[in-house]
């Protein structure tokens, strides 16, 4: 915050300008005008824990209620004067309703001032009858403090309190009714834990806890300072510190006892290093950084975001049976609002490579977030946040995690226009296209290696897999296939959705007379589906073949269309599996060889173009990690 506006109010003779002007003149100055203009204070004026760029001093005058409630309004906080029993009382039978009704919701520093003239030499009296009342009553107040303008004690103090309430506000972290920190506050600081607790095992060793207060201050902690913080935990609560390190229970007694003894700023110290606001939420502009993204790109993970995730995904495979179970899936989304909803609309981990157990592997946790980058990069990109990534080149900047890929490029030949051939990409999406039962769903569960069932079963919503694909020459590349279930034809008319399609599957049942119709009747019902790659394939291959009654058979209609015709598939042959996935990918990566109505070029040779040239440095980081992984927990394989 650039500057900060503090307002002065409180009854009539309160001495709220003998207050201002002893803050300012260092000393007591007699005969002081009524009112005094508003005074602004330079930062180098302030103490360095609440300094802001300046900060606005503005006197007022109870008997000028417009005047008053106007400045209020401008306020960021209230400097609330009282002198005597009588102005005491008026603070909670006047002045803090007033501001409640004029619905303003401001922090409030109380202050006594005055106290020369109080002969009585037990201060405790005030605190405890006077401010501690206040402090569990009325939320707003956030701090109560003695002064005295004339022998200018504790004037810069009470300005600094003011400052303070501002900067590092005390009602979001601590609740003085009840005596206990806050429930949000609570959810940061053990989220902070967490991610702090390197190893989990569920305390701060000397190390980790070190490296979180150079993390914040930027500075280390002597040993000896770091043992008086665990004796003292252990003062509070037997077994909060031990031998292994602060446990999150000592790690939250800490903070309270931060509070309670007046260091907030320290809490918030830590809080704002691991970028919360002043609400208690991660701040968006963290988790949603501005990424620039030019039309007919895409968004991927960079290698930076892979490694980060592999590493994820060995922390917390605490069995070392390469898949996470469903408790190591709840560790490890602790510190997230939990599993992305978009993950369940699919199905998670059933949209991906899993073990025996069910349990989502290396293999198809990596496909998962590859697939979520490529759909919807700002999920990735808020749980990266969420996950505690940071980037060595600048801690505040997920998009360092990411990366975006050239804009694709458009070629014209004989007045067709069609997409050229891309580079950069790793990640690809294909629709699967094709009538009710013939194989869509085998298909998918196929790619994600799971045994074949004949129990059928209609796809009502769409069903996603994702798995990493391996081309000629070891290429590797993430493949996203999509069924599209009953919102077939409101995505076939959508051309945005189309668009963001790299390729199409037109999928039907060989041993069905019938089926090849219906991608006939599909291709004259949406013609811009011209533009788009596409890839036909005869499923079911195993069974016997039947004579297509279409308008057109399968071979001479993809002929028509100059595209190869359909590859016949079985969804248990693996090889054939395999071919079908490679010639999925040659289309997305060189459009020109699977766009309809698009003549083949003589001066081009036949051979299939592979365009992962430069592509595939990410993905194939991944692979390579993913199998020196699994090569330590898989039987036969030694590491």
């Amino acid at each position: 915050m650039d500057t900060i506006r503090v307002v002065v109010c409180g009854d009539e003779g309160v001495g709220k300008s003998s207050l201002i002007t002893s803050l300012v003149k260092e000393k007591f100055v007699p005969n002081i005008q009524h009112i005094i203009p508003p005074i602004s204070i330079p930062r180098d004026f302030s103490d360095s824990r609440y300094s802001v760029n300046s900060t606005i001093l503005v006197d007022t005058s109870a008997s000028n209620l417009s005047s008053l409630q106007y400045e209020i309004r401008q306020a960021n906080s209230i400097w609330l004067v009282y002198s005597d029993h009588y102005t005491y009382e008026r603070i909670s039978l006047y002045w803090i309703l007033l501001f409640r009704s004029m619905g303003v919701n401001l922090p409030i520093v109380v202050c006594q001032n005055k106290i020369d003239l109080d002969k009585s030499e037990d201060s405790s009296n005030a605190l405890h009858e006077e401010f501690i009342p206040l402090l569990k009553d009325f939320k707003e107040v956030e701090a109560c403090i003695r002064c005295s303008a004339k022998e200018n004690y504790n004037v810069n103090h009470a300005f600094y309190l003011c400052q303070r309430a501002i900067t590092h506000p005390l009602s979001p972290l601590y609740d003085y009714k009840d005596g206990f920190l806050k429930p949000l506050a609570i959810d940061a600081l053990n989220r902070i834990f967490y991610l702090c607790d390197r190893d989990q095992d569920g305390y701060l060793s000397d190390e980790e806890f070190s490296l979180l207060q150079q993390k914040c201050f930027n500075k280390s902690i002597d040993i000896t300072d770091l043992q008086t913080i665990k004796d003292t935990l252990n003062t509070l609560a037997k077994g909060s510190a031990n031998e292994m390190g602060i446990s999150s229970r000592g790690f939250l007694l800490l903070n309270k006892f931060y509070v309670e003894s007046g260091r907030h700023e320290t809490v918030w110290g830590i809080l704002r290093t691991f970028h919360y606001t002043d609400s208690l939420s991660i701040d968006d502009k963290v988790l949603y950084p501005k990424i620039d993204i030019p039309p007919h790109s895409s968004v991927e993970l960079s290698p930076i975001g892979y490694k980060f995730l592999v590493n994820l995904f060995i922390l917390f495979d605490k069995d070392n049976d390469g898949g996470l179970n469903d408790e190591e899936l709840a560790c490890l989304f602790y510190p997230t609002p939990g599993i992305p909803k978009t993950w369940k609309d699919t199905n998670f981990p059933r949209s991906v490579v899993c073990n025996e157990q069910g349990y989502v592997t290396l293999q198809g946790w990596l496909a998962q977030w590859s697939m979520t980058t490529f759909l919807d990069y700002k999920t990735t990109s808020a749980y990266l946040g969420y996950f505690g990534f940071e980037s060595h080149s600048n801690s505040n900047s997920i998009s360092d995690a990411l990366y975006v890929t050239k804009p694709r490029k458009f070629k014209k030949r004989s007045g067709k226009v069609y997409r050229a051939p891309v580079y950069d990409r790793t990640v690809f999406n294909c629709f699967i296209i094709g009538a009710s039962g013939c194989g869509k769903t085998s298909l998918l569960e196929s790619f994600l290696g799971r045994t074949f069932s004949n129990v059928h079963s209609p796809t009502i919503q769409q069903n996603v897999a994702a798995n990493n694909v391996e081309l000629t020459g070891g290429k590797q590349c993430y493949l996203i296939l999509e069924e599209l279930g009953e919102v077939e034809s409101a995505i076939l008319e959508n051309k945005e959705k189309l668009d963001s399609c790299d390729v199409l599957c037109f999928a039907y049942d060989s041993s069905d007379p019938d089926s090849f119709q219906h991608l006939i009747e599909v291709q004259q019902s949406y013609p811009y589906l011209d533009n788009i790659p596409i890839v036909f394939v005869a499923l079911k291959a195993d069974l016997d073949r039947q004579q297509q009654r279409s308008d057109f058979l399968p071979e001479p209609f993809t002929k028509s269309f100059y595209l190869l015709p359909p590859l016949h598939i079985c969804s248990s042959w693996t090889s054939s599996l395999n071919e079908l996935m490679s010639h999925i990918v040659e289309a997305a990566t060189n459009p020109r060889i699977a766009t309809p109505g698009l003549e083949p070029d003589p001066s081009e040779p036949e051979t299939v173009l592979n365009s992962f040239t430069i592509g595939g440095a990410a993905a194939g980081f991944m692979i390579v990690v993913t199998a020196w992984y699994m090569r330590g927990y898989i039987p036969g394989f030694r590491r």
